[in-house]
């Protein structure tokens, strides 16, 4: 799609005045004209464009970003002031009188206001994106056509830079704000009996790929997506609705009006073979992994985390980890520190006991996990995180990582070093304070992933032993804005983009990169749909065969698995005959309502059609692969359904009075058109089995006629002619009988298993006859003894040989 068309697709209706005028820049560019016929590009027409391009039209855009963003903080400040208001929860909980408690449409008109103000600033981020892409598009276009002499997309490139175009640093205040007030209203709101994180919980099946882990006692669950940047904002702002922003660093936790999330940086260990990388990969029963991490910049002297992830080979995982100070970290790797200054500083500080103890051997065994493995910094993952949770509930744990780069920190090349040996990290990068993008340093050294990485953690209820999740985040799990990555790992993913000559093993997703994650929301609903249908329907099977109902699905209207045959047909036979009346005459929800009013009270013939055509369907290789498909008496589908409704005799239901009941299916009316696939399909078949009616036909001769004297093969002969007699005609009445189910589009099975049942047999028995009298013939005369047992042993050779050849032909 061009991209013109894209910006008037895009186009916010109320700024519509605001955006770059592509058109006449395009015009100005005199694009639309042939380089023969266009005229010489003068001084004065560079002086035009680039007049109208950087004094008009992106100061017209920049000035209108700056105006809707200084508009947008006055609607958050003022909400934020509404706010101050509300009661302090410790006070009701404390049981003091509270005159000033807000109403509860106070607090839904409040929040509806932030929905205002959050979809405008998702709609002037979208803003943003489309004229950032249109200025860049438009000097490409100059460059290519007019740029011989002057070459403006370096210009361009740097005024974008100076002001918050396509940057999310520019809301983070008014998110960190929303997310904030969200929380404080939704608290006031929601019952106590809600769910966890804001929602009603339900009860979720043991995804196979989802990864449990175990943090200070607790059991989580998590979920990896990879989030396209087109999607990440409203992916946020989904979150954020329902969970406020977790506040990590000093700077943040100041004010609200912090403007950048933390950054991360992690610094993963391997052997110069990769040997924690293949684990990963080949996902081994004891897989472990090790890394340091830190927030921020390590020259403001962060605390520094030593951490070692161990996989179990029940699914399980586990972190041992302390901190510990940047002067010790290389004496730590070395194995001449064993943490004894901390050690010391906690038996002074009086500490637990227990605890003093759990870090004398953690550090003991991470140091022992370093020296046996021969493990050095190879590669560090550089990466900024936001997080959602409610304060006090971890029941539900969100973090987004966007800008993710992964930067190679071996020693592999002793020649050329990425690291200097002697240090435990790139001090190039560590002391210039380098971050994102990391243009600084050798680009073969560094891989930035192109999408954000969304991670959800949920609490395992250690109780009963089962698993819940809100609807909201159900929903946001099968949406199109996320795309699905289990085991997704940071580490395996640097090291297979960075060391791909150094490993023989690369991870499945790789294959993913490649192709564009954006999926259609229509698409993404239905197939989610289709997931939870067969998920129901193997819970049903499970739950009949042991006695136990263990859960109920009901599609919405909307869903593909709750649409019928009728309503689609009758759905595509509108649009195709008024195309022109629906485009000029648009319908109203009433009139759509009533038309889907008028299907439900179709007849019970027209409903039978419906129902055995979507059996149909599903019977196609829809459900393959399920447990339904191999109990199909457990199926859900409306098929199924009225067909054991008709078997049990419920299905005489009186007809409304006025209605007849249809003499004629509307899969069967109109013409017949039959593909000419059908067809041949149906000849072909009959042609394989008049083949194998000559083959039969054949070996039979041939028998009958080398029997001479023989009795066996003489009968023989006779029973093989009988077998391809019936061959010829079974063929025959397969080609007649389907071709008159064609002709009538009858929805029965075109398998008629009776045929090949009977030839098979009749050739099986044919084998072991042949083979039974000629044993006893041949061992018969052998008892006898003499040359007539060597001719009879001679003769049933021959007579058996040819049927033997018949057989491997046939």
């Amino acid at each position: 799609m061009r991209f013109g068309k894209t910006l008037r697709q895009s186009i916010h209706a109320p700024w519509k005045d605001k955006y770059i005028d592509y058109g006449k820049l395009k015009s100005i560019l005199r694009e639309d004209k042939p380089d023969d016929e266009d005229e010489p590009w003068t001084e004065e027409d560079e002086n035009h464009f680039c007049d109208e391009i950087f004094n008009v039209q992106l100061e017209k855009v920049a000035q209108f970003q700056e105006e809707k963003v200084a508009e947008l903080r006055q609607r958050v400040d003022a909400a934020f002031d509404k706010l101050r208001d509300l009661p302090p929860s410790k006070a009701e909980e404390d049981g003091k009188p509270n005159d000033h408690k807000p109403t509860t449409q106070w607090l839904k008109d409040l929040e509806a206001e932030l929905d205002d103000i959050t979809n405008e600033v998702k709609e002037l981020q979208k803003y943003s994106n489309i004229n950032y892409t249109g200025f860049l598009k438009i000097v490409k276009k100059h460059d290519r056509k007019r740029g011989d002499r002057y070459k403006i997309r370096p210009m361009m490139q740097v005024s974008l830079s100076k002001r918050p175009f396509n940057s999310e640093h520019a809301y983070s205040p008014l998110f960190n704000k929303l997310s904030l007030m969200y929380f404080a209203v939704r608290q006031q709101l929601e019952e106590p009996s809600t769910g966890g994180a804001g929602g009603t919980d339900q009860p979720f099946p043991v995804d196979p790929d989802s990864q449990p882990e175990t943090h200070n006692g607790e059991r989580y669950t998590a979920h990896k997506f990879w989030v396209h940047p087109d999607n990440l904002l409203e992916v946020k702002t989904y979150i954020l609705r329902r969970l406020p922003a977790l506040v990590y660093s000093e700077q943040s936790a100041k004010g609200l009006d912090a403007n950048e999330d933390p950054t991360i940086t992690s610094l993963y260990f391997d052997s110069s073979n990769f040997q924690l990388y293949g684990d990963k990969v080949d996902r081994e029963a004891e897989a472990s992994s090790l890394r340091l991490r830190w927030y921020g910049q390590l020259s403001t002297k962060p605390d520094i985390f030593l951490e070692q992830k161990n996989v179990h080979a029940n699914g399980t995982s586990d972190e041992r980890k302390f901190a510990i100070k940047e002067k010790y970290v290389k004496p730590f790797l070395d194995g001449e520190y064993k943490m004894e200054k901390s050690i010391q500083k906690m038996e002074r500080q009086g500490q637990r006991a227990g605890d003093v103890e759990d870090l004398k051997s953690t550090a003991d065994v991470i140091q022992e996990f370093i020296k046996a493995h021969k493990l050095q910094p190879v590669m560090r993952a550089n990466y900024v995180r936001t997080a959602f949770q409610k304060p006090g509930d971890d029941r539900v744990r969100i973090s987004i990582d966007t800008d993710i780069a992964f930067i190679r920190e071996d020693t592999l090349d002793r020649d050329r070093p990425c690291r200097d040996p002697k240090e435990w990290h790139r001090t190039d990068i560590d002391i210039s304070n380098m971050s994102y993008p990391f243009k600084n340093i050798n680009q073969s050294e560094v891989s930035r992933f192109p999408y954000a990485v969304l991670e959800i953690k949920l609490k395992e209820d250690t109780n009963n032993n089962s698993r819940k999740r809100p609807l909201w985040i159900q929903d946001l799990m099968g949406s199109h804005l996320v795309h699905p990555a289990p085991r997704f790992s940071k580490f395996v993913q640097g090291v297979a983009s960075l060391f791909e000559d150094y490993v023989n093993r690369l991870p499945f997703w790789l294959s993913d990169l490649s192709t564009d994650i954006r999926k259609d929301p229509q698409v993404a609903f239905e197939e989610e749909e289709e997931r939870k249908a067969r998920r129901a329907q193997n819970e049903q099977v499970v739950g009949s065969l042991l006695g136990t109902k263990l859960g109920s699905y009901k599609p919405s209207k909307s869903s593909p698995v709750a649409k019928s045959y009728l309503a689609e047909r009758v759905a595509v036979e509108n649009a195709s005959a008024g195309a022109g009346a629906a485009a000029s005459t648009p319908r109203t929800p009433g009139e759509e309502n009533g038309t889907n009013s008028q299907l439900r009270q179709q007849p019970q013939g027209g409903q039978e059609d419906d129902e055995e055509e979507e059996g149909q369907r599903q019977g196609s290789g829809g459900d393959y692969g399920t447990l339904s498909s191999v109990f199909p008496g457990f199926s859900l589908s409306r098929y199924a359904r009225f067909r054991r409704a008709k078997q049990n005799g419920h299905n005489n239901v009186p007809l409304p009075e006025g209605v007849v009941e249809p003499t004629e299916w509307i899969k069967n009316s109109g013409p017949l058109q039959i593909e000419p696939k059908v067809w041949l399909a149906n000849e072909r078949t009959f042609l394989k089995w008049q083949h194998i009616c000559i083959l039969l036909g054949t070996l039979a001769i041939s028998l009958y006629t080398a029997a001479g004297e023989g009795t066996v093969a003489e009968f023989m002969g006779i029973g093989y002619i009988l077998v391809a007699v019936f061959a010829g005609c079974w063929g025959y009445y397969t080609l007649h009988t389907r071709r008159e189910m064609i002709v009538q589009r009858s929805g029965k099975d075109f398998d008629i298993f009776l045929g090949p049942l009977v030839i098979s047999a009749a050739l099986m028995l044919a084998l072991v006859l042949n083979f039974v009298f000629a044993y006893r013939e041949t061992f018969g005369h052998w008892r006898d003894g003499g040359d007539g047992g060597e001719r009879m042993i001679s003769s049933g050779y021959n007579y058996t040989s040819p049927g033997g050849m018949g057989y491997e032909d046939l």
